[in-house]
């Protein structure tokens, strides 16, 4: 039996029309239980997905900053090395500095690199 306010015999047996209410109502709960589930199963992968993204910003501002740091480091070798074309001493200097520098990062980019 249907609940249709258009049926003559709507309320002919009450008996069967609150059966048929209550069963309707069971149906509505457990959909609203499951829109429930869901909602909180969609707000638990954004909480999620937000954490990731958080993680991805902070590793994109830190490789800015290091390829920015990078280029400060190229522009100043290039001009130290413009101001000691003409000293030998000081462009054995600035090697020895470079290869003391170059060592430093290696260590510190092996360090740093999780394993395959």
């Amino acid at each position: 039996m249907t609940l249709d306010s258009r049926d003559p015999n709507h309320f002919s047996h009450p008996h069967h029309a609150h059966h048929e209410l209550h069963r309707k109502l069971d149906q509505l709960s457990l959909k609203a239980d499951e829109i429930t589930r869901l909602l909180h199963l969609v707000l638990k992968k954004e909480t999620l997905i937000m954490a990731d993204l958080t993680s991805l910003t902070a590793q994109v501002k830190t490789n800015t900053d290091v390829e920015q740091s990078a280029i400060v480091l190229i522009q100043g070798i290039a001009a130290q090395l413009a101001a000691a074309k003409t000293d030998p001493a000081a462009i054995q200097a600035l090697s020895d500095s470079l290869n003391a520098s170059a060592a430093s990062l290696a260590d510190a980019v092996t360090a740093n690199t999780p394993a395959a």
